[in-house]
């Protein structure tokens, strides 16, 4: 075995030497007197070389205990000379590897998967919520008491869906980071169950017409925006989803002043999979009642030439927020009770409530289908026209139904009503 001593003394020769040490361990000489630590073993049958480092940075202690390292590895099934690289790679890649770096480069993978419209949401995100707390921090060095640094605020704002699904997405970007070497543990794993339980079931909707009808009138009756009102109206009559209603525009209405008025939306507006919102067969058509074409109308001259119907009061090229319709909910009186994206459970409930009271077989699909619940399998053109003359007396209706003893649209323009 060497000692200490004949490695400080081995000097170089004008050829290179080795000075074995035991269990294949030997100090490496070379012609230039650099010494470096070898180690020969062999995987299936085949010899290999792995080196441990120079010396005298590596002590010869320092040496045996890597190798002894190194060959509890092969006695495991590993090849040791791999497991050091892999070692290195992840010493590399964890170099200046802060958690903003991983997130943008998980973002920039999964960006071509989302609508352009789910992305800016999830950017948006990662900007306002989880990048000012931890996006600066090393990936490996984030905790999850860290993660909940991230999390609380969000939840105490009674964001409790955005908080869970901001914990989804920093576990995504550690699963990326694990899977590259750079982290060994996800800690927004455990944070999940530290967070509040989301409310379970729909969401809070009247079930009643008659409810219906009280819901539209006390909100219309508030002090407000005229096109907050007319968007809740419209909203009501259509039973649309309220993301789909923000972001129409004029070019997608046709035949308003004829006899079968239809709001064309684009495929990328509707809630679906990414490959159909890039196919234009799955528009979805709107059969409108003459109701709707009259709130439509009477929004039409009041956001002038605007490209967008229910446009933002102060930024006319942007739409009214999604906190807009939610708020005048909450200053009638409703929170808890319903809310805009409510319509959809109220009009789905009292129209088929109404279809098995008269024995309407197959009602109930055609009502599916106008809230845009295609069933898997089904061909694009059930979702853009089919039993279009049953769906639009159903939409006519609904409306009659609705909007009983309901102010005029035009006179949702003059202010709340007195007395």
């Amino acid at each position: 075995m060497l000692t200490d001593k004949a490695c400080r003394q081995a000097k170089p020769t004008d050829k290179a030497y080795k000075l074995s040490d035991a269990r294949g361990l030997f100090l490496h000489v070379a012609t230039t007197g650099h010494r470096s630590w070898r180690w020969k073993f062999r995987v299936a049958g085949k010899e290999k070389l792995l080196t441990f480092g120079s010396y005298p940075d590596v002590t010869l202690a320092e040496a045996r205990e890597l190798r002894d390292e190194a060959a509890r590895e092969l006695r495991s099934g590993k090849d040791p000379a791999v497991e050091k690289r892999a070692r290195s790679a992840a010493r590399d890649a964890r170099a200046g590897a802060t958690f903003k770096t991983v997130a943008e480069e998980w973002l920039t993978s999964q960006t071509p998967t989302w609508s352009p419209r789910y992305a800016s949401i999830v950017k948006r995100s990662m900007d306002q919520d989880v990048y000012p707390k931890i996006g600066h921090l090393p990936i490996d060095a984030i905790t999850t008491p860290l993660v909940l640094e991230v999390l609380r605020p969000i939840e105490q704002r009674g964001a409790i869906e955005t908080a869970h699904r901001a914990r989804q997405r920093i576990s995504e970007v550690f699963v990326r980071a694990i899977g590259s070497g750079i982290a060994q543990v996800d800690p927004a794993a455990v944070a999940n169950r530290a967070l509040a339980k989301p409310k379970k079931g729909k969401f809070p909707a009247v079930r009643t017409i008659e409810a219906a009808r009280t819901v539209l009138r006390e909100v219309e009756a508030k002090p407000g925006q005229p096109l907050t009102k007319l968007a809740s109206r419209f909203l009501a009559l259509t039973a649309v989803r309220a993301g789909v209603l923000r972001l129409a525009e004029w070019d997608e209405f046709e035949g308003l002043d004829g006899a079968e008025p239809i709001w064309r939306i684009p495929a990328a507006k509707m809630k679906l999979v990414l490959d159909r919102k890039e196919d234009v067969a799955f528009e979805f058509l709107v059969p409108l009642s003459r109701q709707a074409v009259d709130v439509i109308k009477v929004a039409r001259e009041f956001s002038g030439r605007a490209a967008l119907i229910f446009r933002s009061v102060r930024h006319p090229r942007k739409p009214i927020s999604d906190s807009t319709l939610s708020k005048a909910y909450r200053d009638a009186g409703y929170s808890g009770i319903h809310v805009p994206h409510g319509w959809r459970s109220t009009y789905s409930t009292i129209m088929n409530e109404l279809a098995a009271t008269e024995n309407r077989v197959g009602d109930r699909a055609i009502i599916d289908l106008m809230l845009a619940h295609v069933p898997s399998g089904v061909e694009a053109a059930y979702n853009r026209a089919a039993y279009m003359p049953r769906r639009r007396e159903l939409a006519q209706e609904w409306a009659d139904m609705l909007t009983q003893d309901l102010r005029e649209p035009r006179q949702l323009l003059e202010g709340p009503r007195q007395g």
